[in-house]
């Protein structure tokens, strides 16, 4: 199993370069890699399709209890209850330690909350367990943009791109936050 730490001296190149080789050696399964090489090659209509197979079959952890948590801590967050959601997706996390997307969607709550540091924990270990998982990487480049730094979110967005190329919202944010770099050298 790869494991991805993160900290405020690691250089985000570095942190990407093991997701790529992390990547590389976490098996998915058949369905996973048919839809993931399917995406890399998709136009924007199909990859909306594509993203929504995969959210749905890692969305899946092998339990009916866990699916269920998981699906309460969904209906906590749409209720805006933050705390419900955090709640049921540890519960998640702390009964499935390899569920990829209980700690994603842990990690979606505490950005909720306001809790920078336990999301991007919570998307590292996501990312560990699942490193095609865009979804994460995404939370990943928002957080980093969040917290004025752009070089790591825009090496997340390039991470991201290079597992889904045809999403235009994060090209553009990508493409934004290039621009922004680019100007701050002038």
């Amino acid at each position: 199993m790869c494991r991805l730490s993160l900290n405020n001296t690691t250089p985000a190149s570095i942190i990407l370069a093991i997701v790529f080789f992390c990547a590389a050696s976490v098996g998915h399964g058949s369905e996973d890699a048919v839809l993931l090489q399917r995406l890399a090659l998709a136009d924007e209509v199909e990859a909306a399709q594509i993203e929504q197979r995969l959210t749905q079959i890692w969305s899946r952890s092998g339990s009916a209890s866990f699916d269920l948590l998981l699906q309460r801590g969904e209906d906590a967050l749409e209720a805006d209850n933050i705390p419900a959601a955090i709640e049921h997706f540890t519960a998640v996390t702390d009964h499935a330690p390899g569920f990829a997307e209980g700690w994603h969607r842990r990690a979606q709550a505490y950005f909720l909350a306001d809790l920078m540091g336990p999301a991007v924990a919570d998307l590292e270990r996501s990312l560990a367990l699942n490193p095609n998982h865009f979804g994460a990487l995404r939370g990943m480049a928002g957080i980093f943009e969040r917290l004025d730094m752009p070089q790591m979110a825009l090496e997340a967005y390039a991470a991201f791109l290079a597992i889904h190329p045809s999403d235009s919202t994060v090209r553009s944010a990508r493409d934004r936050l290039q621009q922004s770099l680019l100007g701050n050298r002038i």
